[in-house]
């Protein structure tokens, strides 16, 4: 079978928040890593460069290319499902949405996951997605083998046994190390999770955030600027019995209140940017406490109906509430109109070179701004802050760090490099932002 390539001149692709567009010479959509393979020897006999896209949930233009776009919609299935290894392949195109529920049918589960499942499995796993944990981590630090097909053609199986040194690197790989065609990811026993979320206080919450971390298996919080009020969750497994949130009240505060209502005012706010204040206030107490008990991939993610875009920095842990106040007092002082909450969440250390909790302890503040509306000077100067702290920028999300600042704040930085040099020395698998952040 031939992978299916476009006639005539590619459409131009964009990503989701449609900041991002790419005008590729050639489109495939392959079927199997036979087809990635001969796909990638063609593009390398061409002189053109490779990228492979996901859903574009990324905001950066970490796989834009104007060579070969290798597109993920027919590159997908569950290849093996091994109950008593505790262990699921999957072809790197399957949605984590696909992943889930097949899991689920198993009575499986992955131990944590981010807020949503569009992303492709590969696209998620090679920017680093995470949720938020106190000891379970990305999805990335889930893996335990890769497919990866270089730039010479060759298909690498990759574990901790076998080339173990890509295996650690291509976890977090940015796409920089070659085509990711099939990925292992460790998995468990479905279990049950009970969501307990609480408005609070941005001052009781600051203050015992410490606590709130280490007493919950997750725990997050939305903090909605030009307020004194945040949403909290903690996620923790339970016994049950399974309790999940009713249609009605599901539908009133996932889709109604957080997509509905929120992008509506979030419209206005673009419009008259005067009246975001007031609108924060009454949003930040529309929503009201709730506890559902539930599988984890439906406590875990929510719909996100309102494009945005967002900066996101992983932080040390210990500094991740002192940089909150400084975010806090640079939007009093500036006078800056934020309608989208300040998210915060938490990961335990792992041991991937690029991953944004490579070595560290970590919390994430993430901040956003409604699709259209002026974000840099905010985004600007949350990096100054967040880069105060030693802040590590999430790799699919906006930022302004090179390679100097980023090799300064990776400890294995020059290993992921090293492997990059003997992997795609030509660098067939380059773009302008893996230039930027990697050095070329």
């Amino acid at each position: 079978m031939v992978a299916r390539r476009t006639g005539g001149t590619p459409s131009p692709w964009r990503n989701w928040a449609g900041n991002v567009t790419a005008r590729p010479a050639r489109v495939v959509a392959p079927t199997s890593t036979a087809e990635v393979v001969d796909a990638v020897r063609s593009a390398v006999d061409a002189g053109l460069p490779v990228k492979a896209v996901g859903t574009g949930h990324s905001f950066t233009a970490t796989a834009a290319t104007d060579g070969l776009l290798i597109r993920p919609e027919r590159l997908t299935g569950v290849h093996a499902l091994d109950t008593a290894a505790g262990t699921v392949t999957v072809a790197a195109g399957t949605s984590l949405k696909r992943l889930n529920a097949t899991l689920a049918a198993h009575g499986l589960s992955l131990a944590n996951m981010g807020d949503i499942m569009e992303q492709t499995a590969a696209g998620a796993t090679s920017t680093g997605t995470h949720g938020t944990g106190r000891s379970s981590a990305s999805l990335s630090a889930q893996l335990t083998a890769l497919e990866l097909v270089t730039a010479d053609g060759e298909v690498l199986h990759c574990s901790a046994t076998e080339n173990p040194d890509v295996f650690a690197s291509a976890r977090v790989g940015l796409g920089a190390l070659g085509v990711v065609t099939a990925l292992t990811f460790t998995v468990e026993p479905e279990f049950l999770l009970t969501a307990r979320e609480e408005p609070m206080t941005f001052d009781q919450v600051t203050e015992d955030f410490e606590q709130l971390v280490t007493e919950n298996e997750h725990f997050e919080f939305y903090w909605f600027p030009h307020t004194g009020n945040c949403l909290t969750k903690r996620n923790n497994r339970s016994a049950g019995p399974l309790a999940p949130a009713g249609r009605i009240s599901a539908w009133v505060e996932d889709e109604l209140l957080s997509n509905g209502l929120f992008q509506a005012a979030c419209a206005v706010g673009r419009a008259v940017p005067a009246t975001i204040p007031g609108i924060a206030q009454v949003s930040s107490r529309a929503l009201s406490a709730r506890t559902y008990t539930d599988i984890p991939y439906k406590v875990f993610t929510s719909p996100r109906r309102v494009r945005f875009v967002e900066c996101e920095y992983a932080l040390p842990r210990a500094a991740a509430i002192e940089a909150l106040r400084e975010l806090r007092a640079m939007i009093e002082r500036t006078g800056a109109r934020v309608s989208f909450p300040v998210e915060v969440r938490t990961a335990p250390a792992d041991d991937i070179p690029l991953s944004t909790a490579s070595g560290r302890d970590t919390a994430y503040l993430a901040v956003h701004m409604y699709r259209g509306t002026p974000h840099e000077a905010y985004f600007s100067a949350a990096e100054r802050i967040m880069t105060a702290h030693g802040g590590r920028p999430h790799w699919g999300k906006l930022h302004s760090r090179d390679a100097e600042y980023l090799s300064g704040v990776y400890p294995r930085f020059a290993e992921f490099t090293a492997v990059r040099d003997r992997l795609d020395p030509h660098r067939t698998f380059g773009n302008a932002y893996l230039r930027r952040v990697l050095g070329d």
